[in-house]
Order: structure tokens, then C-alpha cells, then sequence
């Protein structure tokens, strides 16, 4: 249920930045998604096409992209994709670690007309 509040969010940037640059239309929005957010693109995209209703984002096309979850090891310096839910470096073992990539989630870029 959280994803309404983030399509809200979603909804109001787009808006602020699309008024912004005197935007008729918005038609595109790229979102970048972290395997490891607990963000779903589905419900994201059923959200969207609710509270994007009457709004210039009405029908704009929603691009998402995932992007892999890298840890870095604090002890070797190793950056990997953990395997499994065994989050030990490959390299050394050790379990001191660090999410170097695959919690994000924001907007990239957004496609307007003039």
C-alpha cells in the first residue's frame, strides 16, 4: 500500500518540474529501481494510472529499471553480487559489508512536450 504514497510523490515532481519547463504534456518517466527496494513496479503502475487522471501526466508511459544489488566488502575492498542470502565475501569470507547499490529508487529523467 505505500507504493500510492510514492506514485503520489512521483506524481507531484513530475508536475513541479514538468510546470517548471512550461510542459503541455508529460509522456515519459524513467524510475530506477533497487532489487532490494520494497517498491513494485506493478502497483506503482496501477497507482499511476489512477492519480495521473485528469493531470498532464495522463498517459504518460512509466520506464522502470532495475538495477542489481553490489555489496563491498569493508575488510578486502572485493565489490560483488551476493549468490544467495549469504551476504560473506567471496574473496576474503568476511561479513563486514556495505550496500554499495540495489536500494535505490527515484526518478531519472522525465519526457515532456512543449
Amino acid at each position: 500500500m505505500h507504493e500510492l504514497a510514492v506514485t503520489e510523490s512521483i506524481l507531484e515532481i513530475a508536475l513541479r518540474h514538468a510546470k517548471a519547463q512550461n510542459a503541455s504534456r508529460i509522456t515519459g518517466l524513467y524510475l530506477v529501481l533497487g532489487q532490494w527496494s520494497s517498491i513494485i513496479d506493478d502497483s506503482v503502475q496501477f497507482y499511476w494510472d489512477i492519480i495521473s487522471d485528469g493531470t498532464i501526466a495522463k498517459g504518460a508511459t512509466l520506464h522502470f529499471r532495475r538495477v542489481p544489488v553490489v555489496l563491498a566488502c569493508q575488510d578486502c575492498g572485493k565489490e560483488y553480487q551476493p549468490a544467495s542470502e549469504d551476504f560473506a565475501c567471496p574473496q576474503c569470507g568476511g561479513t563486514n559489508v556495505k550496500v554499495k547499490t540495489g536500494e535505490e529508487f527515484l526518478l531519472e529523467a522525465i519526457d515532456v512536450e512543449e
